[in-house]
């Protein structure tokens, strides 16, 4: 690992994302952490109780995390949108029903072909087999507690799909509260959502509905949604906790299809008309169980088991010349996972903190796809039925032989194993033997006062084959090694000032043989991209002279590039990785005008991408959209508040290459809406 010297850079970055109230409003994002902390808050600083979410003074990388004052008071269609208002975000919106977007970062796009980001539900792993991310659109504004988002290779609680980092959601614990809030907007868009939370002596019972409808920006676009959740708590003791979950999900939408590009362009809001029969109806259940103890002085015990349910019924035409598929998904997942931490006192050295943690995800998919008219059957393309199971082990130590030092390696391991069967040819096959892949990591941090903190981190994650392309099927007889992804991040965290915090980050991660979903095969296999480079800085910055003032920005370059090409692509050799902009910018004001009155305005940009890996279809995806955003408090029940996105109506949209020709995927324009809440 090499500790780069970083310069000084001018760019400013964000950290406040939304209106705030004046209650609320932070004061120069005072950090309440231990000293060596590397975190920024988007809204008011969080304070790390229990095991919701990690220390960054332990981390030592890139952590952002956003409180509920931001969350809770923002209108979005899915949560994905929301976490796009975190630094070095990039959304990836394909508009198309429940197949609405995905968020990703770390020069890795949000195409479905390399899903790299971890997505943790109140601590339950929450991806689909592909590693893709459904499970957010669950969640309602109301209910959230705090987003974290952690980039980098270095952090070892996770294995599957945790290859440049990890998303992580808490939904509200404990408390007396009751909250609501119903928004109207525009293109039909209506919303209602209640959250309430009961804390009767050691019991403790949080709730939360919440159920959306829009008519949508496009024709043939409309969508409904809803979802109820309880979470139920018990206090053993004053040292043990048991926590149980439920939380179910059911969403409809129509499809308003792929435009070419003279339609696009002249009537963005169109639909075709072989996409009138396209739609989806998903539904997802989770479930969870937990205990917490502090068994011993030092010594804390967490375990977690789950049970995940997803069921996609989707018909899609990608375009005129193809046949419309029904698309078939049921997944099952269930695992379990533990962790033991003991932190000793020793007089000889500062600090000293060990855990050990193991883990098991075992998933039963089963994906079906058919060639279809109208939504009636022709041909049946895929019948497949397989499961994944990854079981992992974890050791990290956080070592502190002075004040002003400290040292955090780890290593994770993880093996895979499962079954194949393709009931169309009656095969049967294994699963790829990846071995124990083993993850070293090395996390590392100079405090040299309580302003300044220069940490360096490096590590090891993986890649595996999704879907079909974890097992031996076919011509594949021989055992592929898994995709290692090797990673660096070197930065330092400032402040100048008690009302003012500048993190600034270099990175790099690389990948032995990278596996690329192919999307639209039948069988569901892969091609290799080949070895891959990616690389880039992050800048983060706010600035909060007052509690009436703040501003902000957050500026990420970032390069993904193919290294070594396939050998049956050497001529990608140097090319861009489609679909990741160089450059992604936010920035912001907030201004309390009033001790009522609270105003904000962020801007919003991205640089355009690569349509192919072959860097030969011109270039698609660059926009720059202003939103507003005011609050008034009538009193300590009643809250109005008015959103605008895109307040210039400027056009932007995903695009992506069919093979013969561009497909674009208009996103919304302006888009007004306003909300009542109310708390009790």
């Amino acid at each position: 690992m090499v500790l780069h010297v970083l310069p000084v850079f001018t760019a400013l970055s964000l950290l406040t994302v939304s209106s705030v109230s004046a209650q609320t409003q932070p004061q120069g994002n005072n950090n309440t952490q231990s000293s060596g902390d590397t975190s920024f808050a988007v809204g008011d600083t969080i304070s790390i109780v229990g095991t919701r979410f990690i220390d960054s003074s332990r981390a030592l990388t890139s952590v952002d995390r956003m409180s509920p004052d931001v969350a809770q008071n923002t209108d979005f269609d899915y949560a994905w949108q929301l976490v796009g208002k975190m630094p070095g975000i990039m959304l990836t919106e394909f508009n198309q029903g429940t197949t609405s977007g995905k968020l990703s970062f770390r020069g890795f796009n949000g195409e479905g072909s390399v899903n790299a980001v971890k997505l943790l539900i109140d601590g339950i792993p929450a991806n689909t087999n592909d590693g893709n991310m459904p499970f957010i659109d669950m969640i309602f504004p109301i209910e959230i507690d705090a987003v974290e988002v952690i980039r980098g290779t270095n952090d070892p609680r996770y294995g599957l799909n945790n290859i440049a980092g990890n998303v992580a959601f808490a939904t509200r614990s404990g408390g007396n509260y009751l909250d609501g809030r119903v928004t109207a907007g525009s293109f039909g868009a209506y919303q209602a959502e209640a959250a309430m939370g009961i804390a009767s002596g050691n019991f403790t019972q949080n709730y939360a509905v919440g159920y959306r409808e829009k008519e949508g920006y496009r024709e043939h676009s409309e969508l409904d949604k809803k979802s109820i959740s309880g979470k139920w708590g018990y206090g053993i003791s004053s040292d043990t906790e048991v926590t149980a979950s439920a939380r179910h999900y059911q969403a409809n939408a129509e499809e308003p299809g792929y435009l070419t590009a003279d339609v696009a362009y002249s009537t963005p809001n169109a639909t075709n008309t072989y996409n009138e029969s396209d739609k989806d109806a998903r539904t997802i259940s989770q479930y969870s169980l937990a205990l917490g103890s502090q068994i011993a002085a030092h010594t804390h015990f967490n375990t977690l088991a789950w049970l995940n349910e997803y069921k996609d019924d989707r018909f899609v035409k990608f375009s005129a010349l193809a046949s419309q598929q029904n698309r078939l998904s049921k997944e099952k997942h269930y695992g379990a996972s533990t962790s033991l931490t003991y932190t000793p006192k020793i007089a000889a050295i500062n600090a000293l903190l060990v855990e050990v943690g193991a883990s098991i995800e075992n998933q039963d998919v089963v994906s079906k796809r058919y060639l279809t008219n109208e939504r009636v059957v022709v041909e049946q393309t895929r019948d497949q039925d397989f499961d994944l199971s990854v079981k992992g082990l974890y050791i990290q130590t956080m070592i502190e032989p002075t004040s002003w030092l400290r040292i955090t390696p780890a290593i994770r391991v993880d093996w895979i194993d499962g079954g194949f069967y393709n009931a169309l040819t009656d095969e049967h096959a294994d699963i790829n033997d990846y071995g124990a892949i083993k993850q070293p990591k090395l996390s590392l941090a100079v405090i040299s006062s309580e302003q300044i903190t220069i940490f360096a981190n490096w590590g090891k994650t993986y890649q595996v084959g999704t879907n079909s392309g974890a097992y031996l099927i076919g011509a594949r007889q021989k055992h592929l090694a898994p995709s290692i992804n090797e990673g660096w991040e070197s930065g330092v965290k400032w402040k100048p000032s008690r009302d003012s915090e500048i993190r600034i980050a270099l990175w790099q991660q690389t990948a032995t043989g990278e596996f690329k979903r192919k999307l639209n095969d039948p069988l569901g296999d892969f091609d290799n991209l080949g070895a891959t480079k990616r690389k880039g800085i992050d800048i983060q910055a706010s600035w909060s002279p007052t509690n009436k003032f703040s501003l902000w920005g957050a500026f990420a370059w970032q390069q993904a590039q193919i290294d070594i090409a396939d050998p049956s692509t050497p001529e990608y050799t140097g090319n861009n990785i489609d679909h990741i902009p160089n450059r992604l910018f936010t920035a912001g004001i907030d201004y309390q005008l009033t001790t009522q009155l609270n105003l904000a305005a962020t801007l919003r940009t991205q640089s355009d991408y690569e349509l192919t890996p072959s860097n030969s279809q011109g270039r698609y995806g660059d926009f720059t959209q202003l939103s507003l955003k005011a609050s008034y408090d009538v009193n300590s029940a009643l809250m109005l508040s008015a959103q605008v996105d895109n307040l210039t109506d400027e056009y932007y949209e995903y695009v992506w290459w069919d093979g013969s020709q561009t497909l674009h995927s208009p996103a919304q324009g302006r888009a007004v809406s306003a909300a009542i809440k109310f708390k009790y």
